[in-house]
C-alpha cells in the first residue's frame, strides 16, 4: 500500500506555475530520488509534500498509517541556521517536538531516542558542542539524527550532500541508505545523478513544468542510454 500518493498536482509560486499535472506514488521501503534543473520545481514539490505550501491543483495523501506529522525532515541549511547558538544535544531533541503535544518538556523516552539515534550517527561525543562550531559533515549528521526523532517511517531530504567535499557526501549518502536498507522510506533531492542512480529505487526526474519519469531505477537507466 502507498504510504504518499501526489494526485495530479499543479505547483507553483507568484503566479508562475512550474509542475503542471503530477501524479506518482511512494510505498513503503521504497528510496525515491528527484532530479531535475534548477527551478524545475523540486523544492516546491517537496514543500507540498510537507504541507508548508498549497498546490495550485490536485493533493498529496497519506496512507499506509502515516500521518502527516510523521514526515522527516532535512531541509537545505540557510547561512543563519549554520550559525544556530544550540548544543548538539538541543538540536536533536527539538526533532521530537511533535511527539511533546501540549508537554513543555521532554520526557524519558524522547530523551533516550535522541541518545540512540546521536550514537547510531556518530556523534555521542559532540553532545555538548554547539551546533555552529561544527564542520559541515558533522552538522548534517546532526540534522539527521534531528530527522529521524520525527519519525520512523518516512525521512525527506533536499540535497543532503549540498556544499560537502566528495569523501563526506559519500559518508551521508551511505548513512541515508543504511536507513532505508533498515525500512525508513526516504525521498531525496539531489544534484547528484551517479548518487541517485547508485542509491535510489526510483526515480522522478522533472523538467519542462512536468515529469519526464517516473518509475524504478532501472528503467531509468534505460532512458538514459
Amino acid at each position: 500500500m502507498a504510504q504518499l500518493v501526489c494526485q495530479n498536482l499543479s505547483l507553483g509560486y507568484e503566479g508562475k506555475t512550474v509542475i503542471s499535472e503530477l501524479s506518482f506514488e511512494v510505498n513503503s521501503g521504497d528510496y525515491l530520488c528527484i532530479v531535475g534543473e534548477n527551478g524545475s520545481g523540486k523544492s516546491t514539490l517537496m514543500k507540498t509534500i510537507l504541507r508548508l505550501k498549497k498546490p495550485t491543483l490536485g493533493q498529496v495523501l497519506t496512507g499506509d498509517g502515516l500521518s502527516p506529522d510523521e514526515i522527516g525532515y532535512l531541509p537545505q541549511q540557510t547561512a543563519v541556521q549554520k550559525d544556530f547558538p544550540a548544543s548538539v544535544r538541543e538540536v536533536v531533541l527539538s526533532g521530537c517536538l511533535n511527539r511533546c503535544g501540549l508537554r513543555p518538556f521532554y520526557n524519558k523516552s524522547e530523551k533516550q531516542l535522541a541518545e540512540h539515534n546521536m550514537e547510531k550517527f556518530g556523534i555521542t561525543t559532540l553532545a555538548h558542542r554547539c551546533y555552529r562550531e561544527l564542520s559541515g559533515g558533522q552538522q548534517q549528521r546532526v540534522l539527521l539524527a534531528r530527522a529521524l526523532c520525527a519519525t520512523r517511517k518516512i525521512l525527506l531530504l533536499d540535497e543532503p550532500a549540498s556544499g560537502l567535499d566528495p569523501a563526506v557526501s559519500g559518508e551521508m549518502y551511505e548513512l541515508i541508505s543504511g536507513l532505508n536498507n533498515e525500512g525508513l522510506t526516504v525521498i531525496m533531492i539531489s544534484h547528484d545523478i551517479t548518487a541517485a542512480i547508485k542509491y535510489a529505487s526510483h526515480i522522478l526526474h522533472l523538467g519542462g513544468g512536468s515529469a519526464m519519469f517516473f518509475g524504478e531505477k532501472s528503467e531509468y537507466c534505460k532512458e538514459l542510454k
